[in-house]
Order: structure tokens, then C-alpha cells, then sequence
């Protein structure tokens, strides 16, 4: 399912790290999305085996341009949507380790 949030967010032309991969030494891009997958639980039991599992992310987007975030957020929401993914809300503010970014969130989730 990650692949699938990857391919969904790079059709919006910036970069997709995990959150936290970005060494201390490097710097921040621009604009960029990051991605951590909370879990991948079972949904349903059948037979008392799964019958399908339920994805959860957390999507944020980080920008030197403080509208940027709220602004991507709203067309990775829409993208995503497109590719079946359930997406809550319009989003939420992120802390950024940068003073010079601006972060949004959303919560993701994609039932398997």
C-alpha cells in the first residue's frame, strides 16, 4: 500500500520521503510530502481469519510558502480519494523542525 501512496502523491510533481528519513546534514527541500504508516490492522474476520486489512498513514506536507501546505493537502486529498484511499478531513497543522517551513497533515487510510 505504501507504493501505492508514493505513485499517488509523486502525479503532484514534489518529492515523498518517510517521515524522519532526511538526515540532519541534508537540506530541506522547498516543498516535499512525507508519509509514516500507523498500522496495517485487521478490518474483518472470516473463519477467524482476516478478511482485510486497513492501511492507516499520516500525509504531511512541509513548504517554504506558508499557503503551499493548505493548498497541496486539498489536491493529494482529491488524488488520493481517486485511488480509493479514505481520507479524513481537510487536514491539521504540523510542527516542522525547520522555522523556515510550514506543515499541514491528514490521516489516510486504505481498507485491503
Amino acid at each position: 500500500m505504501e507504493d501505492l501512496l508514493i505513485k499517488t502523491i509523486e502525479q503532484l510533481k514534489y518529492p515523498i520521503f518517510r517521515q524522519g528519513t532526511l538526515g540532519t546534514d541534508e537540506m530541506y527541500p522547498e516543498t516535499f510530502f512525507t508519509f509514516w504508516n500507523n498500522g496495517s490492522d485487521d478490518g474483518s474476520h472470516y473463519n477467524n481469519r482476516p478478511n482485510n486489512y486497513i492501511w492507516d498513514f499520516d500525509l504531511n506536507v512541509y513548504s517554504i510558502e506558508p499557503e503551499k501546505p493548505y493548498e497541496l493537502l486539498l489536491e493529494a486529498k482529491e488524488a488520493l480519494i481517486k485511488e480509493n484511499f479514505i481520507v479524513g478531513g481537510n487536514g491539521y497543522d504540523i510542527a516542522s523542525d525547520e522555522p523556515t517551513h510550514t506543515g499541514r497533515g491528514i490521516n489516510v487510510q486504505y481498507i485491503e
